[in-house]
């Protein structure tokens, strides 16, 4: 193949990537993955490497960014010609490969230099060329968004970057021109000044044109689908899923690319298999309405997720549950957001299996924003770490609070209430009540009985059983019985 080497593609002797990695040496997780120094261009020679094992590797590569295409959505003809357009990428996406597999395609010592060299090659399976590629793509995807198809062909320029004078007119396309035409289509009224079939379908659902209009904006592909094969094959199937119809522009909304699944490759093949994980099968319609995405990711990424709740002690049974009650787990990269939270919680001794199964939403939450501001808040107070630990096991959503609308004001109150710190290491579920509905009116009917009662007694129970125990103290306290407004 020739080309220019400025643009990062095999011209048969060398291929430059532009892609600088992080320094840390790793790459999606892997420890066995070369990473250049950054900032470094780093040539490849691919000379060595026979020409058959090259183009099987290409075409593999191909048909695996073709698939992945159409499950976002993507028609047969627009991901044909995105391929067409993106052989930068799909050089790229090789590279990436041997890199991963340098064992078979490297020799050499050099910390700069990558030189691949005649060796007893074995042609990679389909499944580990594949096992490369996915999480790469899906890596892309979460990072691009929408995004991911000018990025793809672009590269290595970031989209919407203009192409030198000599690059293929075709490579030129602009985001915001395919945005337009996308926003054109659902947009244009018939001769007989209507809006097309399709669109008035959604409007019949509940949906605003202007919501449609900034779906077809985002996610162009979703203009073309078709009503009869796409859209309305897919909100009937929600509707008999027991999707209520008022939240089905909700979930269009949030995973357009929802339409364009197959339901007998994709859809229905992914719900089986998490149901066999323990998603329960009778509350599809609210883990659907929850997070939608749910249903567009891969088995592989699902999969790396399950693989790292069992690494952490997570029950099979357990795992059914969180993904029934919090499926945007699944959504989390490992690598990235679950193993660095799930590492920060284990450092200050918090049972992080545990907190998993109670309060997953907490794995979502920003170490620097969320995590360490609480935990310092509680230590500037005077509790150790080995007292928030116990707090956050005892009530995992502990985390999940505004330290400016709910901790701080709520702790300033109880510093007005009779109880010792350490009254909410025994229950820091105080955090989790109103404080002008249930704290305050409690404790104002404890002080006016002029009793004493554990927090927990104070807050947790029924208003009827609340003022039982009232009585019961005053009887016990002071020999007599207590009407409520007498003294």
């Amino acid at each position: 193949m020739s080309g220019a080497s400025a643009d990062g593609k095999m011209d048969g002797q060398k291929a430059v990537s532009r892609i600088s990695y992080p320094s840390s040496g790793h790459v999606d997780g892997r420890d066995d993955v070369f990473v250049e120094h950054e900032s470094e261009v780093v040539p490849h020679d691919f000379a060595a490497i026979p020409s058959s094992l090259l183009t099987a590797e290409r075409e593999e590569a191909k048909a695996v960014l073709t698939l992945f295409l159409k499950k976002q959505g993507l028609s047969n003809t627009v991901a044909a010609r995105v391929i067409n357009k993106s052989e930068c990428f799909v050089d790229h996406l090789i590279l990436k490969l041997h890199l991963m597999h340098k064992s078979r395609y490297l020799v050499g010592s050099r910390s700069k230099d990558m030189y691949f060299l005649p060796s007893p090659w074995r042609e990679l399976t389909t499944l580990e060329i594949r096992g490369a590629f996915i999480p790469l793509l899906e890596s892309l995807l979460e990072e691009h968004g929408d995004a991911l198809v000018d990025f793809v062909e672009n590269f290595p320029d970031p989209p919407g970057t203009e192409r030198a004078a000599s690059a293929s007119p075709v490579n030129t396309t602009s985001s915001s021109s395919k945005k337009e035409r996308a926003i054109a289509r659902v947009s244009q009224l018939s001769p007989d000044g209507h809006l097309p079939e399709h669109v008035l379908y959604l409007v019949d659902l509940g949906m605003k044109l202007e919501q449609i209009k900034d779906i077809a904006s985002k996610f162009p592909a979703f203009a073309y689908y078709s009503l009869d094969r796409k859209i309305k094959p897919l909100v009937e199937f929600l509707l008999e899923l027991g999707v209520r119809r008022s939240d089905i522009p909700t979930i269009l909304i949030k995973r357009p690319q929802l339409c364009g699944i197959s339901f007998s490759e994709n859809l229905k093949p992914m719900m089986t298999y998490l149901e066999n994980l323990g998603v329960d099968k009778s509350k599809w319609a609210k883990v659907i309405y929850r997070f939608p995405a749910l249903l567009t990711y891969s088995r592989q990424k699902v999969k790396a997720t399950i693989d790292y709740l069992s690494e952490l002690g997570v029950s099979e049974k357990n795992i059914g549950k969180i993904l029934t009650r919090c499926p945007h787990i699944i959504g989390y990269s490992v690598e990235d957001k679950l193993r660095p939270t799930a590492d920060y919680f284990q450092s200050i001794g918090i049972d992080v299996a545990s907190l998993m199964h109670k309060c997953p939403q907490t794995f979502g939450l920003s170490i620097e924003a969320n995590l360490k501001p609480v935990t310092e808040f509680f230590l500037e107070r005077g509790y150790s770490t080995a007292e928030v630990s116990t707090m956050v096991n005892r009530y995992g959503a502990l985390y999940t609070f505004s330290l400016v609308d709910n901790l701080i004001p709520k702790w300033n109150y109880f510093l007005t209430m009779d109880y010792p710190k350490s009254e909410l290491v025994k229950f820091p579920h105080y955090f989790g009540y109103s404080l002008e509905e249930r704290i305050k009116p409690r404790y104002s009917r404890v002080r006016e009985c002029g009793v004493k009662l554990v927090l927990n007694q104070v807050l947790s129970v029924s208003n009827s059983r609340f003022e039982m125990i009232l009585e019961k103290k005053r009887e016990k306290t002071f020999g007599c019985s207590f009407s409520p407004g007498t003294k």
